[in-house]
Protein backbone atom coordinates (compact mmCIF):
# COMPACT_ATOMS: atom_id res chain seq x y z
CA UNK A 1 0.00 0.00 0.00
CA UNK A 2 1.24 3.51 -0.69
CA UNK A 3 0.04 7.04 -0.30
CA UNK A 4 -2.18 9.06 -2.59
CA UNK A 5 0.72 11.42 -3.22
CA UNK A 6 2.70 8.59 -4.83
CA UNK A 7 -0.29 7.53 -6.91
CA UNK A 8 -0.74 11.17 -7.88
CA UNK A 9 2.88 11.30 -9.02
CA UNK A 10 2.65 8.31 -11.35
CA UNK A 11 -0.75 9.37 -12.77
CA UNK A 12 0.56 12.88 -13.46
CA UNK A 13 3.52 11.38 -15.33
CA UNK A 14 1.21 9.12 -17.33
CA UNK A 15 -0.94 12.10 -18.33
CA UNK A 16 2.16 14.08 -19.25
CA UNK A 17 3.25 11.28 -21.57
CA UNK A 18 -0.26 10.90 -23.01
CA UNK A 19 -0.34 14.57 -23.97
CA UNK A 20 0.41 15.29 -27.58
CA UNK A 21 3.35 17.63 -28.24
CA UNK A 22 2.55 21.33 -28.32
CA UNK A 23 3.71 21.33 -31.93
CA UNK A 24 0.66 19.19 -32.77
CA UNK A 25 -1.66 21.84 -31.38
CA UNK A 26 0.25 24.45 -33.34
CA UNK A 27 -0.05 22.32 -36.49
CA UNK A 28 -3.78 21.97 -35.96
CA UNK A 29 -4.22 25.71 -35.44
CA UNK A 30 -2.07 26.50 -38.48
CA UNK A 31 -4.09 24.02 -40.54
CA UNK A 32 -7.55 25.40 -39.81
CA UNK A 33 -6.41 29.00 -40.11
CA UNK A 34 -4.93 28.20 -43.50
CA UNK A 35 -8.17 26.54 -44.66
CA UNK A 36 -10.17 29.50 -43.36
CA UNK A 37 -7.99 31.94 -45.30
CA UNK A 38 -8.45 29.84 -48.44
CA UNK A 39 -12.24 29.75 -48.15
CA UNK A 40 -12.37 33.50 -47.58
CA UNK A 41 -9.90 34.48 -50.28
CA UNK A 42 -10.99 36.97 -52.95
CA UNK A 43 -11.86 34.48 -55.71
CA UNK A 44 -13.33 31.78 -53.43
CA UNK A 45 -16.63 30.29 -54.64
CA UNK A 46 -18.01 30.68 -51.09
CA UNK A 47 -16.62 34.20 -50.46
CA UNK A 48 -20.10 35.63 -49.85
CA UNK A 49 -21.00 33.08 -47.17
CA UNK A 50 -18.68 34.30 -44.38
CA UNK A 51 -17.11 30.87 -43.97
CA UNK A 52 -16.06 30.10 -40.39
CA UNK A 53 -13.64 27.31 -39.52
CA UNK A 54 -13.26 26.16 -35.94
CA UNK A 55 -12.18 22.95 -34.15
CA UNK A 56 -14.48 20.52 -32.41
CA UNK A 57 -14.00 17.33 -30.41
CA UNK A 58 -11.02 16.41 -28.24
CA UNK A 59 -8.71 19.08 -29.70
CA UNK A 60 -11.17 21.76 -28.63
CA UNK A 61 -11.84 20.14 -25.24
CA UNK A 62 -8.17 19.54 -24.40
CA UNK A 63 -8.65 15.78 -23.99
CA UNK A 64 -6.76 14.52 -27.04
CA UNK A 65 -4.18 11.79 -26.39
CA UNK A 66 -1.31 10.28 -28.33
CA UNK A 67 -2.16 7.31 -30.56
CA UNK A 68 -1.24 3.91 -29.12
CA UNK A 69 1.26 3.26 -31.89
CA UNK A 70 3.43 5.54 -33.96
CA UNK A 71 1.62 4.31 -37.07
CA UNK A 72 -1.71 5.78 -35.94
CA UNK A 73 -2.73 9.32 -36.87
CA UNK A 74 -4.18 12.27 -35.01
CA UNK A 75 -7.70 13.09 -36.10
CA UNK A 76 -8.38 16.85 -36.14
CA UNK A 77 -12.08 17.63 -36.44
CA UNK A 78 -13.08 20.99 -37.93
CA UNK A 79 -16.42 22.66 -38.55
CA UNK A 80 -16.86 24.67 -41.75
CA UNK A 81 -19.91 26.86 -41.17
CA UNK A 82 -21.34 28.95 -44.03
CA UNK A 83 -23.82 31.79 -43.42
CA UNK A 84 -26.56 30.21 -45.55
CA UNK A 85 -30.14 29.18 -44.89
CA UNK A 86 -31.42 25.63 -45.17
CA UNK A 87 -34.18 27.15 -47.31
CA UNK A 88 -31.68 27.99 -50.07
CA UNK A 89 -29.44 24.94 -50.33
CA UNK A 90 -29.57 21.17 -49.93
CA UNK A 91 -27.12 19.14 -47.89
CA UNK A 92 -25.76 17.62 -51.08
CA UNK A 93 -25.16 21.02 -52.69
CA UNK A 94 -23.41 22.32 -49.58
CA UNK A 95 -21.24 19.21 -49.39
CA UNK A 96 -20.24 19.55 -53.05
CA UNK A 97 -19.51 23.29 -52.76
CA UNK A 98 -17.21 22.79 -49.78
CA UNK A 99 -15.68 19.72 -51.40
CA UNK A 100 -14.69 21.64 -54.53
CA UNK A 101 -12.93 24.26 -52.42
CA UNK A 102 -11.17 21.62 -50.32
CA UNK A 103 -9.95 19.86 -53.46
CA UNK A 104 -8.67 23.18 -54.85
CA UNK A 105 -6.94 23.87 -51.52
CA UNK A 106 -5.22 20.47 -51.61
CA UNK A 107 -4.09 21.05 -55.18
CA UNK A 108 -2.82 24.57 -54.46
CA UNK A 109 -0.80 23.33 -51.49
CA UNK A 110 0.71 20.41 -53.37
CA UNK A 111 -0.93 17.74 -51.23
CA UNK A 112 -0.20 14.31 -52.71
CA UNK A 113 -3.35 12.60 -51.47
CA UNK A 114 -6.75 13.61 -52.81
CA UNK A 115 -9.35 14.78 -50.26
CA UNK A 116 -11.75 11.96 -49.40
CA UNK A 117 -15.50 12.28 -49.03
CA UNK A 118 -16.99 10.61 -45.99
CA UNK A 119 -20.55 10.25 -44.75
CA UNK A 120 -20.49 13.72 -43.24
CA UNK A 121 -17.03 15.20 -43.75
CA UNK A 122 -14.29 15.86 -46.23
CA UNK A 123 -10.94 14.46 -45.12
CA UNK A 124 -7.64 16.18 -45.88
CA UNK A 125 -4.80 13.68 -45.70
CA UNK A 126 -1.45 15.29 -45.01
CA UNK A 127 1.93 13.78 -45.87
CA UNK A 128 2.87 10.61 -43.98
CA UNK A 129 5.39 12.41 -41.79
CA UNK A 130 2.76 14.85 -40.49
CA UNK A 131 0.92 11.97 -38.75
CA UNK A 132 -2.47 13.66 -38.81
CA UNK A 133 -5.49 14.21 -41.02
CA UNK A 134 -8.25 16.80 -40.91
CA UNK A 135 -11.98 16.06 -41.09
CA UNK A 136 -13.95 19.09 -42.29
CA UNK A 137 -17.69 19.08 -41.59
CA UNK A 138 -19.85 21.34 -43.84
CA UNK A 139 -22.58 23.11 -41.82
CA UNK A 140 -25.00 26.04 -41.78
CA UNK A 141 -26.38 27.96 -38.75
CA UNK A 142 -29.32 26.38 -36.98
CA UNK A 143 -29.68 28.38 -33.74
CA UNK A 144 -33.10 29.97 -34.27
CA UNK A 145 -34.73 26.83 -35.67
CA UNK A 146 -33.33 24.64 -32.92
CA UNK A 147 -34.40 27.06 -30.21
CA UNK A 148 -37.98 27.03 -31.54
CA UNK A 149 -37.93 23.24 -31.77
CA UNK A 150 -36.89 22.90 -28.12
CA UNK A 151 -39.49 25.40 -26.96
CA UNK A 152 -42.21 23.52 -28.85
CA UNK A 153 -41.32 20.42 -26.86
CA UNK A 154 -41.13 22.25 -23.53
CA UNK A 155 -37.33 22.48 -23.30
CA UNK A 156 -35.10 25.48 -22.72
CA UNK A 157 -31.37 25.36 -23.36
CA UNK A 158 -28.80 28.10 -22.80
CA UNK A 159 -26.53 26.80 -25.55
CA UNK A 160 -28.99 26.53 -28.45
CA UNK A 161 -27.83 29.73 -30.21
CA UNK A 162 -24.66 28.03 -31.44
CA UNK A 163 -26.48 25.03 -32.91
CA UNK A 164 -25.56 24.05 -36.48
CA UNK A 165 -27.17 21.91 -39.20
CA UNK A 166 -24.80 19.32 -40.65
CA UNK A 167 -24.48 17.38 -43.90
CA UNK A 168 -24.97 13.62 -43.87
CA UNK A 169 -25.29 11.63 -47.10
CA UNK A 170 -27.33 8.90 -45.34
CA UNK A 171 -30.07 11.41 -44.43
CA UNK A 172 -33.34 10.65 -46.30
CA UNK A 173 -33.61 14.28 -47.44
CA UNK A 174 -29.93 14.67 -48.33
CA UNK A 175 -30.66 15.86 -51.89
CA UNK A 176 -33.70 18.02 -51.07
CA UNK A 177 -33.99 21.63 -49.96
CA UNK A 178 -35.70 21.19 -46.60
CA UNK A 179 -35.52 22.23 -42.95
CA UNK A 180 -34.98 18.59 -42.03
CA UNK A 181 -31.24 18.23 -41.35
CA UNK A 182 -29.34 16.52 -38.57
CA UNK A 183 -28.03 19.06 -36.08
CA UNK A 184 -25.05 19.41 -33.77
CA UNK A 185 -23.60 21.97 -31.37
CA UNK A 186 -19.86 21.54 -30.77
CA UNK A 187 -19.44 25.15 -29.62
CA UNK A 188 -22.23 24.80 -27.09
CA UNK A 189 -20.86 21.48 -25.85
CA UNK A 190 -17.39 23.00 -25.38
CA UNK A 191 -18.93 25.88 -23.41
CA UNK A 192 -20.85 23.43 -21.20
CA UNK A 193 -17.74 21.32 -20.67
CA UNK A 194 -15.70 24.37 -19.69
CA UNK A 195 -18.43 25.42 -17.24
CA UNK A 196 -18.21 22.02 -15.53
CA UNK A 197 -14.54 22.65 -14.67
CA UNK A 198 -14.70 26.42 -14.36
CA UNK A 199 -13.18 26.70 -10.86
CA UNK A 200 -10.12 24.58 -11.61
CA UNK A 201 -9.79 25.96 -15.13
CA UNK A 202 -9.43 29.47 -13.74
CA UNK A 203 -7.02 28.26 -11.06
CA UNK A 204 -4.81 26.48 -13.60
CA UNK A 205 -4.83 29.46 -15.92
CA UNK A 206 -3.70 31.82 -13.17
CA UNK A 207 -0.92 29.41 -12.20
CA UNK A 208 0.31 29.49 -15.80
CA UNK A 209 0.05 33.28 -15.83
CA UNK A 210 2.41 33.49 -12.87
CA UNK A 211 4.71 30.83 -14.26
CA UNK A 212 5.14 32.56 -17.62
CA UNK A 213 4.61 36.14 -16.40
CA UNK A 214 1.87 36.46 -19.00
CA UNK A 215 -1.60 37.97 -19.27
CA UNK A 216 -4.67 35.75 -19.36
CA UNK A 217 -5.04 36.42 -23.08
CA UNK A 218 -1.51 35.18 -23.75
CA UNK A 219 -2.12 31.73 -22.25
CA UNK A 220 -3.15 29.31 -25.00
CA UNK A 221 -6.08 27.17 -23.97
CA UNK A 222 -4.30 23.93 -24.85
CA UNK A 223 -1.74 24.64 -22.12
CA UNK A 224 -4.43 24.67 -19.43
CA UNK A 225 -5.06 21.18 -18.08
CA UNK A 226 -7.54 20.55 -15.27
CA UNK A 227 -7.99 17.31 -13.31
CA UNK A 228 -11.18 16.66 -15.31
CA UNK A 229 -9.31 16.78 -18.62
CA UNK A 230 -6.54 14.59 -17.21
CA UNK A 231 -8.99 11.98 -15.92
CA UNK A 232 -10.70 11.83 -19.31
CA UNK A 233 -7.31 11.30 -20.97
CA UNK A 234 -6.58 8.43 -18.56
CA UNK A 235 -10.02 6.92 -19.15
CA UNK A 236 -9.67 7.14 -22.93
CA UNK A 237 -6.29 5.39 -22.89
CA UNK A 238 -7.63 2.74 -20.51
CA UNK A 239 -10.52 2.21 -22.94
CA UNK A 240 -8.23 2.10 -26.00
CA UNK A 241 -5.98 -0.54 -24.44
CA UNK A 242 -8.83 -2.67 -23.09
CA UNK A 243 -10.61 -2.74 -26.46
CA UNK A 244 -7.66 -2.87 -28.80
CA UNK A 245 -9.16 -5.93 -30.45
CA UNK A 246 -12.73 -4.61 -30.48
CA UNK A 247 -12.56 -1.09 -31.88
CA UNK A 248 -16.11 -1.09 -33.29
CA UNK A 249 -17.87 -1.71 -30.00
CA UNK A 250 -15.66 0.11 -27.49
CA UNK A 251 -17.20 2.85 -25.28
CA UNK A 252 -17.32 6.04 -27.34
CA UNK A 253 -15.44 9.16 -26.26
CA UNK A 254 -18.48 11.45 -26.16
CA UNK A 255 -20.18 9.22 -23.57
CA UNK A 256 -17.01 8.98 -21.46
CA UNK A 257 -16.46 12.75 -21.67
CA UNK A 258 -20.08 13.67 -20.88
CA UNK A 259 -20.44 11.33 -17.89
CA UNK A 260 -17.03 12.34 -16.50
CA UNK A 261 -17.88 16.05 -16.80
CA UNK A 262 -21.20 15.50 -15.00
CA UNK A 263 -19.42 13.56 -12.25
CA UNK A 264 -16.65 16.11 -11.73
CA UNK A 265 -16.94 18.32 -8.63
CA UNK A 266 -13.94 20.55 -9.37
CA UNK A 267 -11.58 18.45 -7.25
CA UNK A 268 -8.09 19.95 -7.46
CA UNK A 269 -6.32 16.66 -6.75
CA UNK A 270 -6.01 14.21 -9.67
CA UNK A 271 -6.43 11.05 -7.57
CA UNK A 272 -9.53 12.40 -5.81
CA UNK A 273 -10.97 13.51 -9.15
CA UNK A 274 -10.27 10.10 -10.71
CA UNK A 275 -11.82 8.14 -7.84
CA UNK A 276 -14.90 10.34 -7.53
CA UNK A 277 -15.52 10.53 -11.27
CA UNK A 278 -15.36 6.78 -11.94
CA UNK A 279 -17.57 6.07 -8.94
CA UNK A 280 -20.22 8.62 -9.99
CA UNK A 281 -20.29 8.31 -13.79
CA UNK A 282 -22.96 5.62 -13.91
CA UNK A 283 -25.37 7.69 -11.82
CA UNK A 284 -25.76 10.08 -14.78
CA UNK A 285 -27.00 7.32 -17.08
CA UNK A 286 -30.79 7.57 -17.02
CA UNK A 287 -33.63 5.68 -18.67
CA UNK A 288 -36.30 6.83 -21.14
CA UNK A 289 -38.90 4.58 -22.71
CA UNK A 290 -37.15 1.52 -21.26
CA UNK A 291 -33.84 2.43 -22.89
CA UNK A 292 -30.55 3.67 -21.47
CA UNK A 293 -30.16 7.41 -21.98
CA UNK A 294 -27.01 9.53 -21.88
CA UNK A 295 -28.36 12.95 -22.69
CA UNK A 296 -26.47 15.43 -24.80
CA UNK A 297 -26.16 18.34 -22.32
CA UNK A 298 -26.75 20.89 -25.10
CA UNK A 299 -29.50 18.94 -26.87
CA UNK A 300 -32.01 17.19 -24.57
CA UNK A 301 -33.50 15.44 -27.62
CA UNK A 302 -30.27 13.54 -28.36
CA UNK A 303 -29.20 10.33 -26.67
CA UNK A 304 -25.48 9.59 -26.96
CA UNK A 305 -26.25 5.97 -26.02
CA UNK A 306 -28.82 5.47 -28.78
CA UNK A 307 -26.80 2.59 -30.28
CA UNK A 308 -26.95 0.59 -27.06
CA UNK A 309 -30.49 -0.62 -27.76
CA UNK A 310 -29.74 -1.89 -31.27
CA UNK A 311 -26.27 -3.13 -30.32
CA UNK A 312 -26.35 -4.49 -26.74
CA UNK A 313 -22.65 -5.36 -26.96
CA UNK A 314 -21.77 -1.66 -26.79
CA UNK A 315 -23.82 -1.31 -23.62
CA UNK A 316 -22.26 -4.44 -22.11
CA UNK A 317 -18.76 -3.25 -23.01
CA UNK A 318 -19.33 0.11 -21.37
CA UNK A 319 -20.38 -1.37 -18.02
CA UNK A 320 -17.66 -4.01 -18.24
CA UNK A 321 -15.12 -1.26 -18.85
CA UNK A 322 -16.24 1.17 -16.12
CA UNK A 323 -16.31 -1.68 -13.61
CA UNK A 324 -12.72 -2.58 -14.55
CA UNK A 325 -11.64 1.06 -14.13
CA UNK A 326 -13.12 1.07 -10.62
CA UNK A 327 -11.29 -2.12 -9.73
CA UNK A 328 -7.99 -0.83 -11.10
CA UNK A 329 -8.05 2.52 -9.28
CA UNK A 330 -9.19 0.86 -6.05
CA UNK A 331 -6.39 -1.71 -6.13
CA UNK A 332 -3.89 1.06 -6.86
CA UNK A 333 -4.52 2.36 -3.35
CA UNK A 334 -4.15 -1.07 -1.74
CA UNK A 335 -1.29 -2.80 -3.54
CA UNK A 336 2.44 -2.33 -3.48
CA UNK A 337 3.68 0.16 -6.04
CA UNK A 338 5.60 -2.54 -7.92
CA UNK A 339 2.41 -4.53 -8.49
CA UNK A 340 0.53 -1.41 -9.56
CA UNK A 341 3.21 -0.46 -12.09
CA UNK A 342 3.14 -3.92 -13.62
CA UNK A 343 -0.64 -3.81 -13.92
CA UNK A 344 -0.55 -0.28 -15.33
CA UNK A 345 1.62 -1.60 -18.15
CA UNK A 346 -1.40 -3.65 -19.15
CA UNK A 347 -3.89 -0.89 -18.37
CA UNK A 348 -2.22 2.08 -20.08
CA UNK A 349 0.43 0.45 -22.26
CA UNK A 350 3.96 -0.68 -21.47
CA UNK A 351 5.71 2.11 -23.37
CA UNK A 352 3.84 4.95 -21.64
CA UNK A 353 4.41 3.38 -18.19
CA UNK A 354 8.12 2.79 -18.80
CA UNK A 355 8.51 6.44 -19.82
CA UNK A 356 6.61 7.61 -16.74
CA UNK A 357 8.53 5.43 -14.28
CA UNK A 358 11.83 6.44 -15.85
CA UNK A 359 10.99 10.11 -15.26
CA UNK A 360 9.95 9.43 -11.67
CA UNK A 361 13.30 7.88 -10.77
CA UNK A 362 15.23 11.04 -11.69
CA UNK A 363 14.22 12.77 -8.46
CA UNK A 364 17.78 12.62 -7.17
CA UNK A 365 18.83 15.94 -5.70
CA UNK A 366 22.55 16.02 -6.41
CA UNK A 367 23.94 17.76 -3.38
CA UNK A 368 26.77 19.67 -4.95
CA UNK A 369 28.26 20.71 -8.25
CA UNK A 370 31.46 18.68 -7.79
CA UNK A 371 29.76 15.53 -9.04
CA UNK A 372 29.67 16.65 -12.66
CA UNK A 373 33.44 17.26 -12.73
CA UNK A 374 34.07 14.08 -10.79
CA UNK A 375 32.33 11.89 -13.35
CA UNK A 376 34.08 13.64 -16.21
CA UNK A 377 37.58 13.54 -14.74
CA UNK A 378 37.57 10.09 -13.19
CA UNK A 379 36.68 6.70 -14.52
CA UNK A 380 33.83 5.18 -12.56
CA UNK A 381 33.75 1.89 -14.45
CA UNK A 382 34.18 0.06 -11.14
CA UNK A 383 30.93 1.54 -9.87
CA UNK A 384 28.35 -1.24 -10.11
CA UNK A 385 24.90 -0.67 -11.57
CA UNK A 386 21.92 -1.18 -9.25
CA UNK A 387 20.89 -4.83 -9.21
CA UNK A 388 17.19 -4.12 -8.66
CA UNK A 389 14.38 -3.00 -10.90
CA UNK A 390 14.30 0.80 -10.61
CA UNK A 391 10.76 2.09 -10.10
CA UNK A 392 11.45 4.99 -7.76
CA UNK A 393 8.34 6.61 -6.38
CA UNK A 394 9.48 7.63 -2.90
CA UNK A 395 11.96 10.04 -1.38
CA UNK A 396 15.14 9.48 0.60
CA UNK A 397 17.73 11.99 1.74
CA UNK A 398 21.18 11.70 3.32
CA UNK A 399 22.56 13.78 6.17
CA UNK A 400 26.30 13.40 6.81
CA UNK A 401 28.09 14.04 10.11
CA UNK A 402 31.86 14.32 10.75
CA UNK A 403 32.89 12.35 13.82
CA UNK A 404 36.18 12.97 15.69
CA UNK A 405 37.37 11.12 18.78
CA UNK A 406 34.08 9.31 19.03
CA UNK A 407 32.01 12.49 19.23
CA UNK A 408 29.59 13.61 16.53
CA UNK A 409 31.13 16.91 15.52
CA UNK A 410 29.03 18.74 12.94
CA UNK A 411 26.86 18.29 9.86
CA UNK A 412 28.99 18.14 6.75
CA UNK A 413 28.30 19.96 3.51
CA UNK A 414 28.94 18.10 0.29
CA UNK A 415 31.54 20.54 -1.00
CA UNK A 416 33.67 20.64 2.15
CA UNK A 417 37.21 19.27 2.12
CA UNK A 418 37.95 17.04 5.11
CA UNK A 419 41.02 15.35 6.54
CA UNK A 420 42.02 11.71 6.67
CA UNK A 421 41.52 9.50 9.69
CA UNK A 422 38.09 10.85 10.55
CA UNK A 423 34.85 8.96 10.79
CA UNK A 424 31.76 9.81 8.77
CA UNK A 425 28.27 8.96 9.87
CA UNK A 426 25.58 8.91 7.15
CA UNK A 427 21.94 9.03 8.22
CA UNK A 428 19.09 8.41 5.77
CA UNK A 429 15.45 9.47 6.01
CA UNK A 430 12.70 8.08 3.78
CA UNK A 431 8.93 8.31 3.36
CA UNK A 432 8.66 4.68 2.26
CA UNK A 433 6.45 2.57 4.50
CA UNK A 434 8.03 -0.42 6.26
CA UNK A 435 9.07 -3.14 5.67
CA UNK A 436 12.03 -2.38 3.40
CA UNK A 437 15.82 -2.83 3.26
CA UNK A 438 18.45 -0.11 3.05
CA UNK A 439 21.60 -0.45 0.92
CA UNK A 440 24.49 1.96 0.64
CA UNK A 441 26.72 2.26 -2.41
CA UNK A 442 30.22 3.55 -1.67
CA UNK A 443 32.50 4.39 -4.60
CA UNK A 444 36.08 5.60 -4.14
CA UNK A 445 38.31 7.35 -6.67
CA UNK A 446 41.93 8.47 -6.78
CA UNK A 447 45.39 6.87 -6.88
CA UNK A 448 45.55 6.02 -3.16
CA UNK A 449 42.32 4.00 -3.23
CA UNK A 450 43.38 2.36 -6.49
CA UNK A 451 46.81 1.37 -5.13
CA UNK A 452 45.17 -0.04 -2.02
CA UNK A 453 42.80 -2.03 -4.25
CA UNK A 454 39.91 -0.27 -2.55
CA UNK A 455 37.99 1.56 -5.26
CA UNK A 456 34.91 -0.38 -4.16
CA UNK A 457 31.64 0.61 -5.94
CA UNK A 458 29.53 -2.21 -4.52
CA UNK A 459 26.40 -2.16 -2.33
CA UNK A 460 26.59 -2.53 1.46
CA UNK A 461 24.10 -3.08 4.23
CA UNK A 462 23.25 -0.29 6.59
CA UNK A 463 22.46 -0.56 10.27
CA UNK A 464 19.52 0.58 12.35
CA UNK A 465 20.89 2.60 15.25
CA UNK A 466 18.51 4.21 17.74
CA UNK A 467 15.77 4.14 15.11
CA UNK A 468 17.97 5.78 12.48
CA UNK A 469 19.18 4.32 9.17
CA UNK A 470 22.96 4.58 9.45
CA UNK A 471 26.15 3.85 7.51
CA UNK A 472 29.61 4.53 8.97
CA UNK A 473 32.79 5.05 6.92
CA UNK A 474 36.38 6.12 7.63
CA UNK A 475 38.21 8.78 5.61
CA UNK A 476 41.25 6.77 4.48
CA UNK A 477 42.12 7.86 0.93
CA UNK A 478 42.68 11.20 -0.72
CA UNK A 479 40.17 11.86 -3.49
CA UNK A 480 36.53 12.49 -4.21
CA UNK A 481 34.25 9.63 -3.19
CA UNK A 482 30.55 8.97 -3.70
CA UNK A 483 27.99 7.69 -1.20
CA UNK A 484 24.41 6.93 -2.23
CA UNK A 485 21.51 5.26 -0.45
CA UNK A 486 18.90 2.89 -1.91
CA UNK A 487 15.57 1.71 -0.43
CA UNK A 488 14.59 -1.77 -1.64
CA UNK A 489 11.12 -3.19 -1.17
CA UNK A 490 9.82 -6.48 -2.61
CA UNK A 491 12.89 -6.84 -4.77
CA UNK A 492 12.73 -3.39 -6.39
CA UNK A 493 14.38 -0.06 -5.66
CA UNK A 494 11.56 2.27 -4.65
CA UNK A 495 13.69 5.29 -3.63
CA UNK A 496 17.26 6.47 -4.02
CA UNK A 497 19.11 9.47 -2.72
CA UNK A 498 21.35 11.82 -4.61
CA UNK A 499 25.08 11.10 -4.53
CA UNK A 500 26.86 12.70 -1.56
CA UNK A 501 30.42 13.64 -2.53
CA UNK A 502 33.08 13.18 0.14
CA UNK A 503 36.17 15.26 -0.68
CA UNK A 504 39.26 14.09 1.27
CA UNK A 505 42.61 15.89 1.18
Amino acid sequence: MYSKSNLEAILEKIVKNLNIPETRYEQAEKSYKSISEWLNRENSSVINTQAQIYPQGSFRLGTVIKPITENDEYDIDLVCNLELSKKTISQRELKIDIGEEIKAYANEHGMIKEPEEGKRCWTLNYADGAQFHVDILPTVPNGNEFKLLLESKGYKNNYSDSSIAITDNTHPNYEKITDDWYCSNPKGYADWFKERMKVQYENEKHILMEKYSASIEQIEEYKVKTPLQKVIQLLKRHRDIMFQEDQDDKPISIIITTLAAHAYNNEHNLVDAYINIVNRMESFITSKENAYWVENPVNPLENFADKWDSNPKRMENFFKWINQVKIDISKSLEEEFIDTVEKYKITYGEKIINESVRELQFKSDSQNSILGNLIINNSLSHRKKPKWQMINYGDISITTYLVKNGFQDYKLKGDEVIEKKCELRFEAKTNIEKPYKIYWQVTNTGKEAEQANCLRGDFYDGILEKGKLVRKEDTLYTGKHLVECFVVKNGACVAKSGEFVVNIK
